[in-house]
């Protein structure tokens, strides 16, 4: 495998790689964050409808998820820097024009292209662990990837309302375009040149579908994507439909915060829990454990809903297992995305990427369809989820031990 000529030895990489791999990933959940408590008052300061502010956070989302489609495929033809480091730069630039925009159409056109940008930190930097690491190395990596990302929405959430209310929603922006420069620096000094595949003939449009084609026709990849997919599925479902919950409970709008970072911060401990873990007792004990923990917390809280229990904390309390389990489950299914076909890395990471997007924002939007006098009818859409996932990891446990 070429790739493997440029990793050798890169398990002995220092801190200072891994460092630059996990602010690469990160910069995209950071962007799509840092901005959110701006979006309360940008109806006001543009003079315009809620539901058009609201069109900033999803062609940001849309785009984000979609052009990973197209990053990855192009990163195992052309190598992963210079499409990282051309990602890099149309988010900053994006973020100056955001920054300096005056109308909500304007502010929209940035996200979007803010989105399109940062999908390369996404998909190539998930690639480049793929390239950089081998065996129980390459999980823990990913392991610290989770916990960087469970960490970027409430720190960016919180750091952002302090910039708006301080110096203006502008100075986000401009925080992000000087992130995007640091970060263009850094990937360009910081991190190897890996040695790719010889590009397949072709044109790149056929060579891409080729890829897509060739990753489709592999059960081990969709098991792990379709793992990945329930995973977030199931949390977006909690984001979304908690609030609502806990509005019944009596908790207001300045408390919801801390009830939601029970599954964040849950899910960056089983992330520590993995990487410490995973060199012992192996992906598929891991991933059992992490299934289990899920369910537990789930099957939990729908009993306390069931029986009656009608308190924040009935919500809260279980689902600091699920957090524990995802934590679990998550690194090991990225690393296996990525590494049942090594030379389509990015497609891979590409193809999983645009799905826990797609899935995630299905469970967001389903919970809308449903009353939610309580926990129970959210505890029964999250079980689904959830369920969906055991079912691909039984499959995935077939195929391994065929």
């Amino acid at each position: 495998m070429p790739a493997a000529s440029a990793t050798s030895g890169t398990n002995a990489h220092g801190p200072w790689l891994i460092a630059n791999l996990l602010a690469q990933i990160a910069f995209g959940l950071l962007a799509m964050t840092l901005c959110l408590p701006s979006m309360q008052e940008w109806g006001a300061i543009f003079s315009t409808r809620q539901a058009d502010v609201q069109l900033t956070f999803s062609g940001y989302v849309v785009a984000y998820g979609a052009l990973q489609l197209v990053y990855g495929p192009l990163s195992d033809r052309h190598g992963r820097k210079p499409i990282l480091m051309l990602g890099l730069l149309v988010a900053g630039l994006a973020s100056v024009m955001a920054a300096l925009a005056t109308d909500i159409a304007t502010l929209t056109a940035a996200r979007v292209l803010q989105g399109a940008g940062s999908a390369a930190s996404m998909v190539v930097s998930r690639s480049m662990v793929q390239d950089l690491f081998t065996g129980p190395q390459r999980t823990r990596v990913m392991a610290y990837i989770g916990m960087a990302l469970g960490m970027c929405p409430p720190l960016a959430t919180l750091i952002g309302g302090q910039i708006h209310v301080r110096y203006g929603w502008q100075t986000n922006f401009v925080l992000l375009a000087v992130l995007a420069a640091v970060l263009l620096l850094a990937a360009g000094w910081g991190l190897p040149r890996v040695a790719k595949p010889s590009p397949a003939p072709g044109h790149w449009l056929r060579a891409m579908l080729s890829a897509y084609a060739r990753l489709l026709r592999e059960p081990r990849f969709l098991l792990y994507v379709a793992i990945l997919a329930a995973t977030t599925a199931t949390f977006y479902a909690f984001l979304a439909g908690a609030p609502i919950v806990l509005k019944g409970y009596g908790i207001g709008p300045d408390g919801i915060g801390w009830f939601i970072m029970a599954v964040p911060v849950s899910y960056i401990v089983g992330n520590f829990m993995t990487s410490r873990l995973i060199a012992q007792a192996g992906e598929s004990r891991v991933m059992a454990w992490g299934q289990a923990l899920t369910m537990g917390g789930l099957v939990v809280m729908l009993a306390l809903g069931l029986g009656g229990v009608q308190t924040a904390m009935a919500v809260a309390l279980p689902l600091l297992l699920l957090g524990l389990g995802h934590g679990l489950l998550n690194p090991p299914a990225l690393a296996g995305t990525v590494g049942v076909v090594p030379a389509l890395a990015g497609s891979a990471a590409a193809v999983a990427g645009l799905m826990q997007q797609l899935t995630g924002a299905t469970g967001g939007y389903l919970v809308g369809l449903v009353p939610h006098e309580g926990a129970v009818n959210l505890g029964w859409m999250m079980l689904g989820f959830a369920l969906f996932g055991v079912i691909a990891q039984l499959g995935l446990h077939r195929k391994r031990w065929r």
